[in-house]
């Protein structure tokens, strides 16, 4: 287990210490642009050894990964993907050495999975508890599964252009989902804003140390695979470009242990609808200029790759390699190709990278004896939605389709979206009386507001959701409000949400010391409801204001 004896900066070569979540910028020029550097020699006696007694998946590596205990959320089965070869497909294009990297085995099928569960395992060593992402799907649904397992709240937002499945799959793993009618840039921008006014921690994506070093694992497989050898050609279809230049990065410490001879040329590809990257690559521009998406495959719709792309641009004129793009119906074409020819059912942002691999075949770009490796990736499955409820989402409408929120709207955004994401949970057995007090709590905000029916079901509710408020009746058959509120206040995780009672006995000061301070108390039988709301929505505040400073 290891973490980064440092980090070294790709431009000048200074060299600084690894601190874990944060978005590293070098101290000597200021770019953005820092590896880590391990024990390598260390890693490599291992790799000599046969990597004995270890599980094949991505842990296998762990001494070359940014974490000291990479076994903390017990993820075994990220990663170790099979690497197998194509058939039928690779025959029709004549191709004689095409292999298929199948990432739809992780625990959402997607090669996010690999970033999630290290981006996961470093916030747990840091402490975290909840966390936001902006995603178009794949990375959301990845990160929800990991957080579920690791007890992180997550907030996810994504766009409205993202398929109902992938939103609903993400609620399903217990994420908090924001749905977004703008851009993913747009997106990404009010996730940042959230984040930001909450003090939360927010995922950097390629910016992101732990997210980059996942990507590399997929080199580390591929070259186990082939034997300890680098292909000649790695494809991979891309929306920010994150799997790539983890890809390079792994291929790079490969060759500089002297584990492969050569770093892979890497075919980057995109659909035509958003292909900032591809326009900017053959345009000989080393920044691509942002686009409006006009693709219906959201998962890759992507339109301001920033500096993502100057470095993958970078590495391509360094080490070979192409970017290339396809429309939406070459990549159906593809989809439904591979279902018939290889049996494989892929989702359209996988399909993207087999038809961008039989455009350059066909162009003679890569040759039919090239040995070359295809990341396919992602394939989702329908979530019901009686499984879910009617709260599984919130709708942020920006009422604009500008690259960037126009200042207005994006205040007016984040302050409905503050209203809006503000959760309450009801802890009360008497369905009527839980009723009631919703109703009063919905009069006056447009709180999100949540019902248990027990003292254990509370308790399940209050761990997973991590309310901004809990209203808790104390008279419950089993487990009574009193337990419940000693129970929230041990735990470090819920100990600092605030509550009121609402119950139908007295309460006594002696009995609230005794398992922790409360916000209010009320008796159900002479409720003053203006006085209830008042106090509600003042605790509410405070909290807000609290998360902001």
């Amino acid at each position: 287990m290891s973490i980064p004896q440092y980090l070294e900066c790709m431009q000048c070569q200074h060299q600084q210490a690894y601190k874990p979540l944060e978005l590293p910028t070098c101290e000597n020029c200021g770019a953005n642009w820092l590896e880590p550097i391990y024990d390598y020699a260390l890693f490599k006696r291992q790799v000599l050894r046969g990597l004995p007694g270890r599980l094949f998946n991505m842990w296998r590596y762990h001494e070359v990964l940014p974490v000291n205990d990479p076994f903390a959320l017990n993820l075994d089965y990220v990663g170790g993907t099979p690497l197998v070869p194509a058939r039928q497909f690779a025959a029709d294009l004549e191709s004689t050495r095409l292999y298929i990297k199948d990432e739809r085995y992780g625990p959402t099928s997607s090669f996010k999975d690999r970033q999630a569960a290290l981006s996961v395992a470093a916030m747990l060593e840091a402490g975290v508890r909840e966390s936001v992402i902006a995603s178009t799907g794949n990375a959301a649904v990845a990160y929800a599964a990991a957080c579920a397992r690791a007890g992180i709240k997550l907030w996810v937002f994504m766009t409205s252009l993202v398929p109902s499945e992938k939103l609903r799959e993400a609620a399903l793993f217990g994420a908090e989902v924001i749905k977004v009618s703008g851009t993913y840039d747009q997106t990404k921008q009010i996730a940042a804003e959230f984040a930001r006014r909450r003090g939360l921690p927010l995922d950097r994506g390629a910016h992101s140390i732990p997210a980059r070093e996942s990507m590399k694992t997929l080199a580390y497989e591929i070259a186990e695979q082939l034997g300890w050898q680098a292909p000649d050609w790695y494809v991979q279809s891309v929306s920010g470009g994150l799997g790539p230049l983890g890809v390079y990065h792994g291929f790079m410490e490969l060759l500089r242990m002297g584990l492969v001879d050569r770093i892979p040329k890497i075919a980057v590809i995109q659909t035509e609808g958003c292909a900032p990257m591809v326009h900017a690559f053959k345009a000989g521009k080393p920044t691509a200029d942002p686009v409006i998406p006009q693709t219906l495959i959201a998962i890759l719709s992507t339109g301001d790759p920033g500096k993502t792309y100057t470095y993958l641009w970078k590495l391509l004129n360094q080490y070979g390699g192409v970017m290339e793009s396809v429309s939406d119906s070459e990549a159906f074409t593809v989809m439904h190709s591979l279902a018939k020819r290889e049996g494989m059912a892929v989702e359209p942002a996988a399909a993207v990278a087999f038809a961008g691999y039989e455009k350059l075949r066909r162009q003679g770009v890569i040759g039919a004896d090239e040995l070359v490796v295809i990341n396919c990736s992602g394939h989702t499955f329908p979530v019901e939605k009686h499984v879910l409820g009617d709260q599984w989402k919130v709708d942020i409408s920006l009422g604009s389709v500008a690259p960037a929120a126009p200042k207005e709207g994006l205040v007016a955004a984040l302050e409905s979206l503050d209203e809006k994401t503000t959760t309450v949970l009801i802890i009360e057995d008497n369905p009527d009386d839980a009723l009631l007090i919703r109703r009063f709590l919905e009069s006056r905000k447009a709180y999100r507001v949540f019902h248990a029916e027990s003292g254990m079901e509370g308790l399940k509710q209050a761990r997973q959701r991590l309310p901004d408020l809990i209203i808790l009746d104390m008279m419950m058959p089993e487990v009574d409000g009193f337990q419940v509120l000693k129970e929230l206040k041990q735990e470090e995780a819920t100990g600092r949400i605030p509550v009121i009672i609402v119950s139908a006995r007295d309460v006594t000061r002696s009995e609230l010391e005794a398992v922790g301070g409360v916000e209010g108390v009320y008796q159900k039988s002479n409720l003053p409801v203006q006085t209830f709301l008042n106090q509600v929505t003042e605790v509410l505040e405070q909290k807000r204001r609290a998360e902001e400073e």
